[in-house]
């Protein structure tokens, strides 16, 4: 079993604003919102060895198997112009992932709006939720979640699109902590640009598919055929209709091929 100790070489150096290890939890993202209602301070890391019910974007469960991914959720305190800027923060985790694994040599991908993927299927999701009093976002909660080992896929039928493993595309055993660490690196870099153009710039520069053509759906509308442009500095995705029209879209989903 994971102990503290065994994270706190990994951890400390960060700087965290403070931290928990959870052997099983219900969702990471549930006990660090908890955690920030309580008054968990900006920084504040809550990790997990397994999940038993962890949640994706629209209540999709995430299962997270004792010993083979990454499942953490991390609390933030925005300033108030960070709060502006809500959407950038699913880019912030999706980045942070992204340059950690090109520090193995793996060169992945955003899949608009919250999954990253590797050579074109998905390794990790990425879940943030606000703790709001009155108007004023207090507290922002990033939770991602990563399958490392095979042993973290899930069963092919009972995937929405095609899955990876860090460890399968690399061909060698990974170091999950070290590769949380470096994620959690990279986000606090990204977080000092969060309300700049630069941001933006990486989210696009990253971005899975842009400028092809894809099926794309919008809640429980008709799929439609669109080509992707880029995301805009409000995080919204901009599209290119079959006509030609232009259509901005806040919320969607990039359907499989059939």
């Amino acid at each position: 079993m994971i102990q503290n100790e065994a994270l706190s070489p990994y951890l400390d150096p960060l700087g965290l604003g403070a931290w928990r290890y959870l052997s099983v939890v219900s969702s990471t993202n549930d006990v660090a919102r908890e955690w920030a209602v309580a008054g968990a301070p900006d920084w504040a890391l809550v990790v997990a060895d397994a999940q038993t019910a962890g949640r994706g974007r629209g209540e999709r469960r995430w299962l997270t198997e004792p010993g083979g991914a990454l499942a953490f959720s991390l609390v933030l305190r925005p300033t108030p112009a960070e709060a502006n800027c809500f959407p950038r923060f699913t880019a912030l985790a999706a980045l942070g992932l992204i340059r950690a694994l090109s520090g193995l040599g793996l060169a992945a991908q955003i899949k608009w709006p919250n999954d990253v993927l590797l050579a074109g299927c998905k390794v990790a999701g990425v879940l943030v939720e606000a703790d709001w009093q009155a108007a004023r976002v207090e507290a922002v909660v990033i939770g991602l979640g990563g399958n490392v080992s095979p042993g973290s896929v899930p069963p092919a039928d009972t995937l929405r699109y095609p899955a990876a493993a860090v460890e399968v595309a690399l061909g060698v055993e990974v170091d999950r902590w070290a590769l949380l660490a470096a994620t959690l690196a990279a986000m606090r870099d990204y977080r000092a640009i969060l309300m700049q153009d630069a941001l933006v710039d990486a989210w696009n520069a990253n971005l899975a598919m842009r400028g092809t053509w894809v099926r794309f759906q919008v809640d429980d509308a008709a799929p439609q055929v669109v080509r992707l442009l880029g995301v805009n500095p409000d995080g919204q995705l901009e599209l290119v209709n079959q006509d030609g029209t232009l259509q901005q879209v806040l919320s969607g989903e990039i359907l499989m091929d059939r």
